[in-house]
């Protein structure tokens, strides 16, 4: 009986990590789309909020194709590429306001309805996502990492709304400088808890060694 049980739990969690691995798969290729199209459109509409969202969509890529390479690898390997990515994600957080600044710099005034029409867009592809990997929200450090990029960008996506709403409102560039700011605080928060997390891990894992 007992053997049935565990047999039953194994194939759970084998068609568990079979589902999450094709989820993460849809999320990397929508990212990447998204990616292309917010950076061409953060271009064109001088908007440094779109262009952080665009680089935020080119590190969700990379952090779903990371996160599908050690899938199913030990919690210490888990947990290292759950410090890559945070750190990843600091990088993002400084990159961010250092294009804010210069924009701020430059005084140039972005297109507010393009803005609206690419921040929807994106708004859809990361509700989605995050609806698809809501279920896995709790795991290890590394699927926490992913939800939580995932949640981010959501929020993320709504502030670029609202920007484009105030830029079209005053006719100047602040509201979109405040959510190249804003969205560069959620990134380094989220890394921060990410890093927490992951150290737990591998603290966790080298007591278990020794023991």
């Amino acid at each position: 009986m007992g053997g049935h049980c565990c047999d039953h739990d194994a194939g759970e969690a084998a068609l568990r990590s079979m589902k999450y691995r094709r989820i993460l798969w849809v999320a990397l290729l929508a990212n990447a789309g998204m990616f292309l199209v917010e950076i061409v459109a953060g271009v064109g509409a001088a908007s440094v909020s779109l262009l952080a969202d665009a680089l935020d969509f080119a590190g969700d890529a990379a952090n779903y194709g990371l996160s599908l390479w050690v899938l199913g690898m030990s919690v210490a390997v888990r947990a290292r590429a759950s410090q890559f990515k945070a750190l990843c994600m600091l990088l993002f957080g400084l990159g961010v306001l250092a294009t804010a600044l210069w924009r701020w710099y430059s005084g140039t005034v972005p297109d507010a309805p393009t803005m609206g029409l690419v921040g929807s867009l994106a708004l859809l592809t990361n509700v989605g996502v995050a609806w698809l990997l809501y279920a896995y929200r709790e795991g290890d450090s590394n699927m926490r990492s992913v939800w939580l990029c995932t949640r981010n960008d959501a929020l993320g996506n709504l502030a670029v709304l609202l920007a484009a709403l105030g830029v079209f409102g005053t006719g100047s560039a602040w509201p979109d400088l405040t959510v190249a700011i804003i969205m560069a605080s959620l990134a380094v928060t989220a890394a921060v808890q990410i890093l927490l997390h992951a150290q737990e891990e591998l603290d966790g894992d080298a007591l278990g060694h020794k023991h």
